[in-house]
């Protein structure tokens, strides 16, 4: 048996990160990969997901060029192209953090499906069958997350999409049907009407993008609506029927409040919006689904009883503020915790467990700001608290919203839909949180995000001097109405 000081099993954006670093500092480590180095992110996640979607915004772009005075008739969508554009940009990253890694002295990159075998012993079974068992003092766990497939009668029987397996689609969807309303449902949603397909988006919750602000949910819903985009809420897919196209049968969930809708008009037409808040049709057709109805944590394979590992909701595995397990030296880092499943908190996840190892911080997940981006065009920036979150705990706040279409370089580029809006304490002038739906919210949320980090106060941002025209200014006109 091999003995290392450190093996980390999944080579997500936790993992790459802190194996380097453990193995730069001297740890003889371990890091043992199933399938692709990069995890979700740079396979099927970030790295493809964004590369396609910015063909689709082209795709957006040239169909408005009119309104810019420019002439583009007649364009069309090489899928095989947009494939190979994100196929090369994936292979380009995956490629990268393989070399990177294998590079590192102390390092050894293991392929193969890990478990436990003993609380501290990890056996690695190859494809070739092949098996072997490595130990080690730390044992750092990064597997990820898995989409979840929710039991529907007859989906067993179609070849329904993941987010996984939509992202190699060789077609344009006539009409792709959506069973969830995540985030990633609204991504790829927009992202193939875009190139040309109908989409439907069948959300089971009686409240569209039920952890923003009604404000914030709404305009996001007015944009997809306002691109063609049917949204049915507080709908509930009973049944799928295989065939040529499918078939989805619907109902209301409990306690919907929607409208009667005439059942004639059950079929999306392109380019039309839907109205919101109406009843779902007895069923609709299909000719792809895309199930988006979350994902949970991937555990099942790793043999955690053996280990005494202690799993926590979905699956998770339990973690304390220093994403410690109950099992002296055992971490577990990203999705797998079960909280928030984005890169940049994974990424984040590494640095406080490198740091608190190698250079004796004290570090915690409990003191980071919760922040993350919705890549829908024009995309939302959240960062803190929202409205709702800061008026649940009882706090003393102002509130300012401004629309898009009052930002000057929103409105000189035409791209002038969504909000801005910021929660600050009423008396202290402390920023609480902020969303940023606009073209380059992200960016626009990171700076609030500094900001806040930084300690400044309202009025701060509000007289700060920002380079004109920049959606940046936005922040002297949006903080000036606190």
């Amino acid at each position: 048996m091999v003995k290392y000081d450190a093996i980390l099993v999944g080579s997500g954006q936790a993992a790459n990160p802190l194996a380097r670093r453990l193995a730069s500092a001297g740890w003889k480590t371990a890091l043992i990969e199933r399938q692709w180095v990069g995890g979700t992110c740079v396979n099927v996640g970030c790295t493809p997901s964004k590369t396609l979607i910015a063909s689709g915004r082209v795709a957006w772009l040239v169909r408005r060029s009119a309104e810019f005075g420019i002439r583009s008739a007649g364009f069309g969508v090489d899928m095989e192209a947009v494939l190979r554009r994100k196929n090369s940009t994936v292979l380009a990253s995956r490629e990268g953090s393989t070399r990177g890694l294998i590079g590192t002295p102390n390092l050894d990159l293991i392929f193969g499906a890990a478990s436990f075998s003993a609380p501290k012993e990890i056996t690695v079974v190859a494809a070739d069958g092949s098996a072997e068992t490595i130990t080690a003092g730390y044992i750092f766990l990064d597997t990820g997350a898995q989409p979840v497939i929710p039991p529907v009668p007859g989906l067993e029987k179609v070849s329904y999409l993941t987010s996984a397996s939509i992202l190699d689609l060789r077609e344009v969807p006539a009409h792709l049907a959506i069973i969830g309303g995540s985030y990633i449902a609204l991504e790829f949603g927009q992202l193939y009407r875009r190139l040309g397909s109908q989409v439907t988006i069948i959300e089971e919750h009686d409240q569209f993008l039920p952890k923003e602000d009604d404000d914030v949910a709404a305009e996001i819903r007015k944009i997809l609506e306002e691109d063609g985009i049917r949204i049915y809420t507080s709908t509930k897919v009973t049944r799928v029927v295989a065939g040529n196209p499918v078939r989805l049968d619907l109902t209301e969930s409990p306690g919907a409040g929607n409208k009667p809708r005439p059942a004639q008009e059950a079929e999306n037409k392109p380019g039309q919006a839907p109205d919101a808040g109406r009843i779902p049709p007895p069923f609709l057709t299909a000719s792809h689904v895309l199930v988006a109805a979350g994902r949970r944590p991937d555990t099942a394979g790793l043999n955690t009883a053996a280990a005494g590992i202690r799993l926590g909701e979905k699956g998770s595995i339990a973690v304390n503020g220093k994403l410690e397990t109950n099992v002296p030296g055992i971490f577990a880092l990203g999705d797998v915790t079960g909280g928030p499943q984005f890169t940049h908190v994974s990424y984040n996840d590494h640095l406080i467990v490198s740091r608190n190892l190698l250079d004796h911080a004290d570090l915690s997940t409990d003191d980071r700001l919760p922040l993350y981006c919705l890549f829908t065009d024009p995309e939302l920036g959240r960062v803190g608290l929202t409205e709702r979150e800061a008026r649940a705990k009882g706090m003393e706040i102002k509130v300012a919203c401004m629309p898009a279409a009052h930002v000057a370089r929103a409105f000189e580029n035409s791209e002038t839909r969504g909000l801005l809006k910021v929660i600050a304490g009423a008396r202290d002038g402390k920023i609480l949180g902020a969303a940023m739906l606009i073209t380059g919210g992200g960016e626009l949320m990171s700076i609030v995000q500094m900001a806040m980090a930084g300690g400044l106060t309202t009025d701060k941002v509000r007289d700060m001097m920002y380079a004109h025209p920049t959606i940046a200014e936005s922040l002297n006109n949006l903080f000036a109405k606190l």
